[in-house]
């Protein structure tokens, strides 16, 4: 990942951010899970445990501690946007998933050194 100068993410929706972050952090995981060679659906199986929203609930609630104010406004920001929740899940469980994928976004936009810093504390 490279360092991304954007001037005006502030004005970027929650909703584009979390939209990135799902990306990014899909990517992240497949990538954290190539070695060692496995059948492709054994790698699928696991890659998928990682990104379901419920683990990413879980992974955001880690984080929090480590978060900066900046960040935990991203959070809270994500946290507000999420709306349309899919029915397998609680609206807690969804809004918490949608944060993470929110900062994940920012920070892949504003600054990946730390974004990778936080993603290796969730999957080293």
């Amino acid at each position: 990942m490279e360092a991304k100068d954007y001037d005006n993410i502030s004005q970027l929706s929650p909703a584009f951010l979390a939209y990135i972050g799902d990306a990014v952090y899909e990517l992240y995981v497949r990538t954290s899970y190539l070695f060692p060679p496995r059948k492709v659906r054994d790698y699928h199986n696991q890659v998928v445990a990682q990104v379901r929203a419920e683990t990413q609930a879980k992974a955001l609630q880690r984080l929090t501690p480590y978060l900066t104010t900046v960040e935990q406004d991203i959070v809270r920001r994500g946290r507000n946007a999420a709306t349309g929740c899919p029915r397998r899940l609680q609206p807690e469980i969804y809004q918490q998933a949608t944060s993470l994928e929110t900062l994940i976004g920012y920070l892949y936009l504003q600054d990946t050194h730390r974004l990778r810093e936080l993603l290796e504390t969730l999957i080293p």
